[in-house]
């Protein structure tokens, strides 16, 4: 004869410090953010086990799937995953966090089909978390960028950015450090704002002005998005082996941020053109003869668009040069 086990009170997964009450209290509060995503192809649910999209529905014939975690590029992001982690679930704060990918994902046209929330107590301290996305586009076959056709004598164009964007944030934390002020002070460079909220401008999201342009002129020859790395790293990912880029940094209207980087944190110009966009957040390689109509058309879709150089021939490295100076 056995033992019958003996009643005890035994621990419980909240107890250990996660609350699956508050995981879908959490989901009910999103559930309209990720509604007002919805697209075709999508329908915008959460709650099952894995997102579906329906290319056909969302209108491609032969599409090729792109997964990134970096940038605009080509392709139309169609569908975004996030993944939230934290020590303590806050639905309220979690929430808020979600309103925003929401908010991203309206900008992009990008339907959010799912997530991940994981409550890991004792990995992260109170109030933290951690935060990463993941996309997946799609693109007709035979339409991907870059074209093969770069040469040098191209003209290189530049769409302005609305501040630090989404890189740099660990020297930029140095560098507040540096000045003594807290996040909550008046910024030095925006009077109107404390510095918390100036550095945080939200990064602009160029998917639906480009892909207007793309469509309707057939004029872009390639795209990089000015992320980590700067003009340095990210332009010669999208460059033909044997050319190059030749940057004129005086065409750029430098956001007064980057100044104020500049000065406190004592930085040479050329750490400035490897860590941050400086003003310009993705770049457009075009035929010198549709410059100017390429131009015309970001300015229609309500983009701030300069001339910041030429493609050039390169044998080796630098593969980036610049002329002039930034108006730091």
């Amino acid at each position: 004869m056995t033992d019958k086990p003996k009643p005890t009170n035994g621990l419980t997964y909240s107890q250990a410090g996660v609350d699956i009450d508050a995981g879908n209290r959490m989901v009910d509060m999103i559930k309209p953010l990720v509604r007002s995503t919805a697209r075709p192809g999508a329908d915008a649910e959460i709650g099952g086990f894995g997102g579906l999209f329906d290319l056909k529905a969302a209108g491609f014939k032969d599409p090729v799937l792109v997964a990134a975690n970096d940038g605009v590029g080509t392709k139309i992001k169609i569908a975004f995953l996030d993944y939230f982690a934290t020590g303590k679930l806050s639905p309220e704060a979690a929430a808020q966090v979600v309103k925003g990918i929401a908010l991203g994902c309206r900008q992009a046209g990008c339907a959010l089909i799912g997530g991940e929330t994981a409550e890991m107590p004792g990995l992260y301290a109170d109030g933290d978390y951690d935060l990463a996305g993941f996309s997946v586009g799609a693109a007709e076959r035979g339409t991907l960028l870059p074209r093969q056709d770069v040469k040098a004598g191209d003209v290189v164009l530049g769409l302005a950015s609305s501040g630090v964007h989404s890189n740099g944030y660990s020297l930029v934390r140095k560098i507040a450090e540096v000045s003594g002020l807290g996040w909550d002070a008046p910024a030095p460079f925006d009077g109107d704002r404390i510095l918390g909220e100036a550095l945080l401008e939200p990064t602009r999201i160029y998917v639906k002005s480009v892909m207007a342009v793309h469509r309707g002129t057939k004029a872009i020859k390639a795209l990089a998005h000015i992320t980590g790395g700067g003009f340095v790293d990210n332009i010669p990912r999208v460059l033909p082996e044997g050319t190059g880029a030749e940057i004129d940094l005086a065409a750029i209207a430098v956001p007064k941020v980057f100044g104020w980087l500049a000065k406190v944190g004592g930085l040479a110009q050329s750490e400035m053109v490897r860590t941050f966009n400086c003003g310009i957040g993705m770049v457009i390689v075009v035929a010198a003869g549709e410059a100017a109509r390429v131009t015309e058309a970001f300015n229609l879709a309500g983009e701030t668009i300069v001339t910041l150089g030429r493609i050039t021939e390169a044998a080796g490295e630098p593969r980036v040069t610049f002329t002039g100076a930034l108006a730091l």
